[in-house]
């Protein structure tokens, strides 16, 4: 079967974004993905790039902190898919070095039939380099996001989703998203979430020839895919929660992404939730989940008056809306009960 870029998918819907001001009208309560073409086009790294490759890891090269970094690496061979091997182990390993070596090994092996696969992923970009931030930056409002890169040669990320929203600005290369709502999740027929490749559970099919034997659900789930194809200069939202398969597509390829939040980040992480359900709840007894699952509805999803209009103000603790301060006690009580 052909890849998703060939299979007449949707494509992202593309937005404009003239300043700051637009950017922030779009990405405000944004739950659907877009793209804006040529957002970054400005970008010194982004001028680089389109120089050459090795003009594009100059330009990192030379604003590199002295710190080591984190590489995931395929043997030569490697088709460029971050995933499992046969025993479901990962494929690739990981080393740390210095990024003049990591980048060196990208240039001895530039003209090869079958180059290693080198990826650097998340890379923490003020805690790694120093002026790229604020060289290449988007202005977004009153948020505070998280800025990565991520850098490598042609590689494969199979489809995941992240709590975050995601603003994905392709700096040199192209990639390739293909994406689906956040309720796809059954037809993606996900792996293991704790030995993942890196740190999500994700898509156990191979999107470039899918298995419809095994995985009939992925029918369904192209149904209501979407695909954007980034050149240099442009930008993509993901939503939170949004499934996204992710694909370098040049014989080497620059990614910044910004990670935010709107919910304060002194809140829990829903996945540690998800995680110490699957802990404490799922090889209960069926009649002792259907109670639970009802607790969860009255206390987390419903979360309506019943639960707490019988208590007096004031007695209430963490039924009422959080605060910094009420998370934290619950955040060291339940710190206390799960070292137990």
């Amino acid at each position: 079967m052909a890849e998703p870029s060939a299979l007449n998918l949707a494509a992202v819907p593309e937005r404009s974004a003239d300043d700051p001001a637009a950017l922030d009208a779009l990405l405000r309560g944004a739950r659907e993905p877009f793209v804006v073409r040529g957002l970054v086009a400005d970008w010194p790294l982004v001028r680089a790039g389109l120089e050459s490759p090795r003009a594009a890891r100059a330009y990192l090269l030379e604003r590199a902190r002295d710190v080591p970094f984190a590489v995931s690496i395929g043997e030569p061979g490697h088709d460029g898919r971050m995933f499992y091997d046969a025993a479901m182990a990962m494929n690739f390993r990981m080393a740390r070095g210095r990024l003049a070596d990591i980048f060196g090994g990208i240039d001895a092996n530039e003209g090869r039939a079958d180059p290693p696969t080198v990826y650097l992923a998340s890379i923490d970009v003020p805690a790694h380099f120093t002026g790229v931030d604020t060289e290449n930056t988007v202005e977004l409002g009153d948020r505070t996001p998280i800025a990565s890169l991520w850098i490598g040669t042609p590689t494969t990320i199979a489809a995941h989703n992240d709590f975050p929203d995601n603003l994905a600005c392709c700096v040199a290369g192209r990639r390739r998203f293909t994406l689906f709502p956040p309720d796809q999740f059954p037809n993606l027929y996900l792996g293991p979430v704790d030995n993942t490749p890196a740190g999500r559970a994700v898509s156990m099919v191979d999107f470039r020839a899918p298995d419809f034997a095994a995985h009939p659900r992925f029918a369904a789930a192209l149904e209501q895919a979407q695909v954007a194809e980034l050149e240099p200069g442009d930008a993509l939202f993901v939503p939170s929660m949004w499934w996204h398969h992710v694909e370098g597509l040049a014989r080497f390829n620059i990614l910044l992404n910004y990670w935010w939040r709107d919910t304060p980040r002194w809140l829990g992480q829903p996945q540690d939730a998800l995680n110490h359900a699957m802990l404490a709840i799922r090889d209960l007894p069926a009649a002792d989940k259907a109670i639970w699952r009802e607790l969860f509805d009255h206390y987390v999803f419903d979360n309506g008056p019943l639960v707490t209009d019988h208590i007096p103000d004031g007695a209430r603790g963490v039924l009422d809306p959080l605060t910094a301060e009420t998370a934290g006690r619950l955040r060291a009580f339940l710190l206390r009960t799960l070292s137990r």
